[in-house]
């Protein structure tokens, strides 16, 4: 990401700005001058006095002809990259150059950065010849995701005798992303319906009319009757409709932000491990080419590219985990009592896998989840252990409806037909993954062994297989 070198317009005060940019030197020649200038008044020496004007008009002018030259020079920033997973470090480059015909002074090169990204940089630069360029660069780092601006770049100018600096700030700014950690999931079968590609129960006819046509070449055993001329004659070989279209297998990544659910904050906190995990799920499941949409307990879902919150993946899969990151980024504690608001988007479909990330629940709250548990799909579910947190973080949470103890939240998901497992402080994902086709849910949910109708899906396997259905390997 570059902000393009541009010459500013000038700052605000004109000369005066430029007089109270004298240094301690032109300060000191201003002021030997007039005491030079006023002693040989009174003394009666014409050769002092030519010496006070001297000292006293050399830094004026300097000071002038700085102010008049000082927009010639153009700066850049590149970032490398613009979005890191937090802790990462990203390289910023700085680029400076001199468009004038003449020579600068010394430069002093300062951008401004959050205090949370490290101290700000600072670099000396040397005379920079006439259209000669310099490049320096500094690293950034964060253990808070957020967006984080960087700029405006600031130059300060010297003159050659070094009467005068005067600051110069670029408009440009950019942004750094930083985004949550993302953790390598292994594959893991999940009981519940698996769509994917092929004949399986979910599919798309192509409509009727003839725009809506997606021929593809003929093979052995296509109905004739299938063949579209049109392309036939347009492409010079024998085109056939295809009727049927690969329908992707749909995910719901679901993140709890209720401020009363989580328990502390920073970087090591249940929220920031909820949402580290969620962006985990989401990124695995898209590489292992399902759909995925993220929700809240706010109801606010992401993405897709409409931006009306539906579905999202195949070939933009890359471009939908970056929009999902970005989201994730951002993401904060909601004030939201309860998840009504998410189950009234989940209720409005009955597709696909669901994956959960929970913080404190009451008995409402996990009869509320409980529901949400959509009939023919598998649903997972990490539930945060708030003692657990509370005696990690020394928080205490005060207020509010009172916690329902953990096994009994997981039991009462369990029932509903989740696959609910406990995170406590210093828990992977990974593992926690791992563990998830031997959980068991409710009756008739179906079970992690087996592969036949009812059985259990591949969730992270390796490429796409023809002809899934129930039971099949969902991206194996």
């Amino acid at each position: 990401m570059t902000a393009g070198g541009i010459e500013g317009a000038p700052e605000r005060g004109g000369l005066r700005a430029a007089f109270a940019g004298l240094t301690t030197r032109g300060r000191s020649f201003l002021a030997a001058g007039v005491a030079a200038a006023v002693c040989a008044y009174a003394l009666g020496q014409t050769d002092l006095l030519r010496v006070g004007l001297l000292l006293a008009v050399l830094p004026l002018v300097c000071a002038i002809v700085l102010y008049r030259t000082r927009y010639r020079v153009a700066g850049s920033r590149t970032l490398s990259p613009a979005r890191v997973p937090a802790t990462a470090e990203s390289r910023v480059r700085l680029r400076v150059e001199n468009v004038s015909r003449l020579p600068t002074g010394v430069l002093m090169l300062q951008d401004r950065v959050p205090y949370v990204l490290g101290p700000r940089p600072r670099f000396v630069l040397d005379r920079v010849e006439a259209g000669g360029r310099r490049e320096v660069s500094y690293r950034v780092r964060s253990d808070l995701r957020g967006r984080y601006p960087l700029g405006p770049l600031q130059l300060r100018l010297s003159d050659p005798f070094g009467m005068c600096e005067l600051t110069r700030s670029f408009s440009d700014h950019d942004t750094l992303t930083v985004v949550p950690r993302v953790e390598p999931l292994p594959p893991v079968r999940l009981a519940g319906e698996a769509s994917g590609y092929g004949d399986g129960r979910q599919r798309s006819l192509a409509l009727a009319g003839e725009d809506d046509v997606i021929p593809r070449g003929y093979r052995h055993g296509d109905d004739l009757r299938r063949v579209h001329w049109r392309s036939t004659a347009r492409y010079g070989e024998l085109m056939v409709r295809r009727e049927e279209q690969p329908q992707r297998a749909h995910c719901t990544v679901l993140l709890d932000t209720r401020r009363t659910a989580h328990q502390g904050s920073g970087p090591d906190s249940a929220f920031e491990w909820a949402v580290s995990g969620a962006a985990s799920a989401a990124v695995h499941l898209l590489e292992r080419g399902f759909s995925v949409r993220f929700l809240t307990d706010s109801g606010m879902s992401v993405p897709g590219p409409d931006g009306t919150g539906g579905w999202a993946g195949g070939a933009e899969s890359a471009d939908t985990a970056g929009l999902l990151l970005d989201t994730l980024a951002v993401v904060d504690q909601s004030d939201e009592p309860g998840l009504a608001r998410a189950y009234d988007v989940l209720r409005s479909g009955n597709e696909g896998l669901l994956v959960a990330f929970f913080g404190d629940l009451d008995e409402e709250q996990t009869a509320v989840a409980g529901r949400m548990r959509r009939r023919g799909g598998a649903a997972v579910a990490f539930v945060l252990d708030s003692d657990a947190w509370s005696r990690g973080t020394g928080f205490r949470s005060t207020g509010g409806q009172p916690r329902l103890p953990l096994e009994e939240r997981l039991r009462m998901l369990q029932e509903a037909g989740w696959k609910a497992l406990p995170v406590r402080p210093g828990d992977s994902l990974a593992e926690l993954w791992r563990r998830v086709d031997r959980v068991g849910g409710a009756p008739g949910a179906g079970d992690s062994g087996g592969s036949g109708t009812g059985g259990a899906g591949v969730v992270g396997g390796a490429g796409t297989g023809g002809g899934a259905g129930p039971g099949s390997e969902v991206g194996a």
